[in-house]
């Protein structure tokens, strides 16, 4: 297991955010990304995890008290599955984008098409 404290895991997180394109950044609506130690249990080696209404299936009420998507990456299976820090880093922003992509309505299936898994 990498050894990275959690807020060097955080700055790869928002490093992994301030990579993503400006016009897309500003499409994301109503999400927050955090950062949590485990996965959900059972889920050991989940990386990432996006719980919402992605935008593909959001109706005109939706927005009506409707609390913001939620994206999170797992910092304890993350740094288990890496050999570095620089793996550490790429297998983050790898997550970032899969889970981001989730909000946007791209399924697993679909990002597996396209190299993202």
């Amino acid at each position: 297991m990498v050894d990275m404290s959690r807020d060097e895991f955080e700055d790869a997180v928002r490093d992994a955010l301030d990579e993503i394109p400006d016009e897309l950044a500003a499409m994301m609506d109503n999400v927050v990304v955090l950062v949590e130690d485990d996965a959900p249990e059972g889920e050991v080696e989940l990386l990432g995890l996006y719980e919402g209404t992605p935008l593909t299936e959001r109706g005109e009420f939706w927005a009506a008290g409707s609390l913001p998507d939620r994206i999170t990456i797992f910092r304890l299976p993350t740094l288990a599955v890496c050999d570095d820090r620089a793996e550490v880093v790429e297998e983050v922003a790898v997550t970032v984008v899969h889970e981001i992509a989730h909000h946007f309505g791209i399924d697993d299936d679909r990002l597996h098409e396209l190299g993202w898994d």
